[in-house]
């Protein structure tokens, strides 16, 4: 799929200076900058487990490495930031992610996930979706494909999760929540009504409230992810769930995939752990 305003904006950026905001390398990845730190972008697949489909992909910053292993920067910034700066590097993280997403055909078709962080919550305005959905519409890009997705949210939060999803629903984005557990995700299935839920795999000890979060979503027409997936017994407890629902199970984990900026996305069966796994866990 071609987006011939993306691709114009792409061939503006590969003039740009290296000190600029914004810029792109000798192979096409972009880079932005952020106070003294040189940020990029890495995804990691969502895979329908056994079959292998990627069905999404989340974005994550990186500092500039040789490699993909940069570190997440987020914690390091977001220490000595003010709201304001907070919001500034967001928007940077959206851009460079989206940017750097829509650059490689291969992904077009995949949905683009996109984090907002935890302060965001609090700190953005009523214009916050409004500003991004303007961005893409720019770029000629196919919001309808972006999730934006809320951190863990406490319950003294709940007025701001409700406030900050009606937002990004007004400007035509799908929401997704992160969650503790199965059954914080039915709470917040009932009360924010998301499009999707995510919850750590690593925390599925309740196989009744998961099979209850499974059969909700599905009658609500929402989805869920089982994120973390990082051990194959871990991968056997979403594959149970899967035989007792038949239903399509989404997870995404270090088990298949670790981020990386350009993702394989040939559909391989999903059993099939990383090969540089070690031991510890892949047992």
């Amino acid at each position: 799929m071609s987006f011939p305003a993306l691709q114009d904006y792409l061939a503006r950026l590969r003039d740009a200076p290296v000190d600029t905001s914004l810029w792109l390398d000798r192979e096409g990845k972009a880079y932005g900058r952020y106070l003294n730190a040189t940020l990029t972008s890495v995804f990691q697949p969502i895979r329908e487990i056994g079959a292998g489909r990627i069905v999404g992909m989340q974005g994550f910053m990186r500092s500039q490495s040789h490699s993909d292993d940069g570190l997440s920067v987020w914690k390091l910034l977001d220490t000595t930031a003010t709201d304001e700066q907070s919001i500034e590097l967001d928007r940077l993280c959206r851009l460079l992610h989206t940017v750097n997403f829509y650059r490689q055909p291969s992904l077009a078709d995949a949905d683009l996930y996109l984090s907002v962080h935890a302060r965001l919550l609090a700190a953005v305005d009523s214009n916050h979706g409004m500003s991004f959905r303007r961005v893409l519409d720019l770029l000629g890009l196919p919001w309808t494909n972006v999730v934006l997705q809320l951190p863990t949210i406490r319950e003294d939060q709940a007025w701001i999760a409700h406030y900050v999803a009606d937002n990004y629903r007004r400007n035509g984005f799908r929401l997704a929540i992160n969650v503790a557990d199965a059954r914080q995700g039915i709470e917040q299935l009932r009360q924010i009504c998301p499009d999707v839920v995510k919850l750590d795999a690593r925390e599925l000890n309740d196989e009744g409230a998961a099979l209850q979060l499974l059969e909700e979503a599905e009658a609500g027409n929402a989805t869920v992810i089982f994120k973390r997936v990082e051990s194959t017994a871990v991968r056997d407890k979403l594959h149970a769930l899967q035989a007792r629902t038949g239903w399509p199970v989404l997870a995404q984990g270090f088990l298949w995939d670790v981020p990386t900026a350009i993702p394989h996305i040939a559909e391989t069966h999903s059993d099939a752990v990383r090969d540089d796994l070690p031991a510890a866990i892949a047992s």
